[in-house]
């Protein structure tokens, strides 16, 4: 399960820059995660846009409202279940979500107002349908590489 929420200012990101992202985003997450481009994975992905007024959001100590129609922020938080998250995993997962946004931003860099949050959820943290979720019941499901299979197992001691 991975959730990715996106907060912008609000018109930021129209309907087509939302569906591009909701599968790029989604994209840039899944395949460090298993190890491979698997679609049926993405039914555990979940992205969320959240926009703020101008005036609900601030950098530099300044609103954004003050700031003027350039000032571009955003806020992208990645909370996935424990599992093989090393740091070069977590580089990889943050550079493919700020080159998603750029290419959808139709611009050839990310802005450095950009800031992307990376957040695991420990193992027996997050619950669905009624009950505690664990990475580990989704070892054997298909999408996951062989290599990261170990990759988990080894990190999460089992």
């Amino acid at each position: 399960m991975t959730i990715i929420t996106v907060t912008t200012p609000a018109g930021r990101l129209g309907p087509e820059r939302r569906r591009t992202l909701a599968e790029t985003l989604t994209d840039a997450v899944l395949v460090p995660e298993v190890g491979q481009f698997a679609p049926l994975a993405r039914s555990g992905f979940q992205v969320h846009f959240v926009e703020r007024q101008a005036d609900m959001m601030a950098i530099g100590g300044r609103l954004l409202s003050d700031l003027g129609p350039d000032a571009d922020v955003m806020v992208i938080d990645v909370a996935v279940m424990d599992g093989d998250w090393r740091q070069e995993v977590r580089t990889a997962v943050i550079e493919r979500v700020l080159a998603a946004l750029a290419d959808a931003c139709g611009l050839a860099q990310p802005s450095p107002a950009w800031w992307v949050n990376f957040r695991v959820i420990d193992e027996g943290s997050w619950g669905s349908s009624g009950g505690v979720l664990s990475v580990l019941s989704l070892l054997d499901s298909g999408v996951f590489t062989e290599e990261k299979v170990k990759a988990v197992r080894a990190a999460l001691g089992a």
